[in-house]
């Protein structure tokens, strides 16, 4: 079965950068869309961006659009979420999820993803 463990978190200023790194293990990735969600304290988790199987499709939700960039290697079983232009309000624990359906392209929605990992905190302060 395929496991995921995110890593990169980390304190960071305003308008800084991080680079988030998501793992697999025990099964090759490459045949999965993956997505990055989002949860602040008190908040609803919520979907960042995802990337297709190859790699070739990706998507951004709007708060996150011309700032983030979602990138994979397959060949190392790691998904990367590159965070530019940091704010305040990027500041929570950052999950990274496989759809293991395989579904063709990627789509940032909770329910199609069955993998998630542990999480990572993200905290950026003004």
């Amino acid at each position: 079965q395929l496991h995921l463990a995110e890593s990169g978190g980390d304190m960071a200023q305003s308008g800084g950068s991080l680079r988030l790194s998501c793992l697999a293990s025990d099964y090759p990735m490459d045949s999965f869309p993956i997505a990055w969600f989002r949860q602040a304290p008190g908040k609803e988790r919520e979907g960042v961006s995802c990337i297709s199987s190859s790699g070739e499709s990706t998507d951004y939700v709007d708060a996150v659009k011309g700032r983030f960039i979602i990138s994979r290697d397959n060949a190392k079983n790691m998904v990367y979420l590159q965070m530019n232009s940091l704010k305040s309000e990027d500041t929570a624990v950052y999950y990274c999820a496989a759809d293991l359906s395989a579904s063709p392209g990627c789509k940032i929605m909770a329910g199609l993803y069955d993998a998630w990992g542990q999480g990572t905190q993200v905290t950026v302060s003004s």
